[in-house]
């Protein structure tokens, strides 16, 4: 058995396709979305990615805009930059993009985004919603997992799912959202005892902790579905994810590569969710 390719790329432009149409449909009633982004410092990895999210914006006809504050911004300048934002009627989106550095408290940040603009989903409101099963946004990264799998066609209920990782960002919140599609979910973490045993019955893998090459062939059943969140750049800045991929794609029935699985999907993520601010902002379902 050789794995069938989930190609986030090519399922990302698709994607983006229909939000584009949703856009221009909202533009003929004069509303046009806008995201927001607050980049503090110069972190090449951090900018790089800021600037995705706004070409990614801008390509579906969104407006986009990055206010970029220094390193040494304090505390004070990020909170009164975030408020002017909430206020600002033009803005549909916020996100803040990680990490910030050591003077301004990431979470007192993310708990000061209006939960109406948190196109991220980790205020601590939108979290509570999701975990209550109410309409909320919810993060990125596990939503456009939740879409590549639907868009494969993988019935989840009933499945044995397991995630490595068990974060605020990814491993909790995914978890979740396989749990609303009837899957049987465990989640391993660094005090897992047997990772193997675990891994070894699961129909569905999701890894997301950054581990190069930590889950491979014989940790794998045949036919079960593995989902890469993995994205650590090697010695040569090639990016790497949690799976041995070229050996687990020989016995799995389904693989995400890295790149180009999971990540084109969290941007396109952050697009759904902005276009889901403006419209409920509107009261337009």
């Amino acid at each position: 058995m050789v794995a069938k390719i989930l190609d986030g790329k090519q399922i990302a432009k698709d994607y983006r396709q229909g939000l584009k149409d949703q856009v221009e449909a909202l533009q003929t009633k004069g509303y046009t979305p806008k995201l927001s982004v607050i980049l503090v410092g110069n972190d090449g990895a951090s900018k790089s990615y800021v600037n995705s999210k706004k070409k990614a914006a801008e390509k579906i006809g969104m407006i986009s805009e990055i206010v970029h504050l220094d390193e040494s911004a304090s505390e004070d300048k990020v909170l009164s930059e975030l408020q002017r934002l909430n206020e600002d009627d033009s803005v549909s989106g916020i996100l803040v993009q990680v990490p910030l550095p050591d003077q301004v408290s990431e979470q007192k940040v993310l708990e000061s985004i209006n939960p109406a603009k948190d196109v991220d989903g980790f205020h601590p409101e939108n979290i509570g919603k999701l975990y209550s099963d109410q309409q909320t946004f919810v993060p990125c990264t596990p939503l456009g997992i939740m879409e590549l799998l639907n868009h494969a066609d993988i019935d989840l209920e009933g499945k044995d799912a397991v995630v490595i990782g068990r974060s605020h960002i990814v491993g909790q919140p995914v978890s979740k959202l396989l749990l609303q599609k009837n899957a049987s979910v465990t989640i391993l973490h660094s005090r897992t005892k047997d990772m193997h045993q675990h891994l070894k019955n699961a129909d569905i893998i999701v890894s997301a902790v950054g581990r190069p090459g930590l889950v491979t062939k014989d940790d794998v059943k045949e036919g079960a579905v593995v989902i890469d969140v993995g994205n650590t750049p090697d010695e040569n800045g090639k990016l790497k994810g949690d799976i041995a991929y070229d050996e687990v794609k020989e016995i799995a029935g389904a693989i995400t590569p890295v790149p180009g699985g999971v990540g084109p999907m969290t941007i396109t993520m952050v697009l759904n969710n902005t276009l889901m601010a403006e419209k409920m902002r509107r009261g337009i379902e």
